[in-house]
């Protein structure tokens, strides 16, 4: 099965870490995104599935052995695309759980029984809470891109799923990059895990190309048009820091007739499933997308992916560099740099161990003052009397935006079950007998009686 799909040889992620999977151990895997990882671990558990597979129309032949936890849509559907192609000739079935869209063709797929489930936590609760799922025959429990779940939010969530299943079972836990939350994680989740590395912690793709463009604050729309106009690119993700911030921008570029569209969590699925549709079709050039929306995106071949806002988080910016140069392909990573910026770009260039190269375009960069500071080989560093700048909250966590209706809660906060009913107020006591009413008299007429 995994010839016909074409793969010839395994990945170095693959080949370590497949042996391992099979034989049972817990599993601590790194690489970079586009390496192969979903392979990694679904070709085994596969494998090891193998001998509870059967063709009976029975849901209790079929219960949920395999449960993989995504942080979004996008990365549950193509996690559960991968289950399907690899396994096309085996009988065990999967199916995928994610929120944004109605639950009853999602709770009649679980009925039917599944062995393999993929879900994004706050849907999978909601499926707890209405109790159409059953977790008392999971032996293999995925934790896939855990770096971006927990940056996401979703610890408490993964704690309260983690406690339903049963004790005995085995953990994998692939993620691109490794803070110090996973590490702790770990811990608590894995027992004498093994561990692979297939590149340095937190690395960033070998074939992607970096160069960032330091302009002025104020025209980096204009040069963000001039670049893909004069450049002729036809196929660019670019990372926006906000949702209103990505509306905008993809207005400003078909203003300028440029083929672009937005994807966000505010959009509904239908939504993001045709803007994402159209652009791996060519039907549209520029696709402007958030952090959050973008996780799990596979394009194949896609040659560029700009940063027009500069990531707060250097992890980020290695895993958008990751949406290119994937699959043995080359691919640039290009970011529009303001003044404001360096500082972030600083972090980002001590995180990869790499200095990014410096390119101005003439007639967009910043005033002649700053210029030479910026293009400067040295790190900025901050003065002993410099204050030391708050880092601004990520997306997530932002409050400014308001909340539309139909957003999906996945991308905003963790899951929050249904708030009890409220109680009745209480009747009011009646009077005691024996006691009359004093009357309320008003201060005008006299007040009250004297005893």
């Amino acid at each position: 099965m995994v010839a016909e799909l074409g793969y010839e040889k395994p990945t170095p992620v693959q080949e370590q870490a497949i042996p391992l999977v099979l034989a049972g151990r817990d599993l601590m895997a790194g690489a970079q995104t586009g390496t192969g990882k979903t392979a990694a671990f679904a070709l085994p558990i596969l494998q090891r599935l193998s001998v509870h597979a059967s063709a009976s129309a029975s849901p209790a032949r079929h219960p949920v052995r395999a449960l993989v936890l995504t942080p979004t849509r996008e990365l549950a559907v193509q996690v559960a695309e991968s289950f399907r192609d690899y396994g096309r000739h085996v009988p065990l079935r999967s199916t995928v759980v994610y929120g944004g869209v109605d639950m009853n063709a999602q709770i009649e797929q679980l009925r039917k029984g599944v062995e393999i489930l993929v879900a994004t936590p706050g849907r999978l609760l909601d499926h707890v809470q209405n109790k159409t799922v059953m977790f008392n025959q999971v032996s293999i429990l995925v934790l896939d891109e855990a770096d971006r779940m927990l940056d996401m939010g979703f610890l408490p969530d993964i704690k309260r799923i983690i406690a339903l299943l049963p004790v005995q079972r085995q953990n994998l836990l692939f993620s691109a990059t490794f803070p110090d939350e996973i590490r702790n994680l770990v811990k608590t989740l894995l027992r004498d895990p093994a561990e692979v590395q297939v590149a340095a912690r937190n690395a960033a793709a070998e074939l992607v190309t970096h160069v960032l463009h330091l302009v002025a604050r104020e025209k980096k729309r204009d040069l963000l048009a001039y670049l893909i106009q004069t450049r002729g690119l036809r196929q660019v993700l670019v990372f926006s820091g906000t949702r209103i911030g990505a509306n905008r921008l993809a207005h400003q570029l078909r203003r300028d007739h440029i083929h672009a569209d937005a994807i966000h969590g505010d959009k509904s699925q239908a939504e993001r499933e045709a803007a994402l549709e159209d652009f791996k079709a060519g039907k549209t050039a520029v696709l402007v997308a958030t952090d959050v929306a973008s996780r799990g995106l596979d394009i194949e071949g896609l040659p560029q992916v700009i940063n027009f806002d500069v990531p707060h988080s250097p992890e980020d910016y290695v895993h958008r560099s990751g949406r290119t140069g994937r699959a043995g392909l080359p691919g640039e990573a290009i970011s529009l740099v303001a003044p404001q910026d360096m500082d972030a770009i600083a972090a980002i260039e001590r995180l990869i161990k790499k200095r990014i190269e410096r390119v101005l375009v003439p007639g967009f960069q910043p005033s002649g003052a700053t210029v030479a500071a910026l293009m400067s080989d040295e790190p900025r560093k901050r003065r002993k009397d410099e204050p030391e700048k708050r880092r601004p909250e990520p997306e997530k966590r932002r409050h400014a935006e308001p909340k539309k209706a139909g957003a999906d809660p996945i991308f905003s906060k963790p899951y929050e079950p249904s708030a009890p009913p409220a109680e009745a107020p209480k009747p009011a006591e009646p009077p005691q007998k024996g006691k009359r009413k004093q009357p309320q008299v008003a201060a005008l007429l006299g007040g009250l009686r004297k005893a």
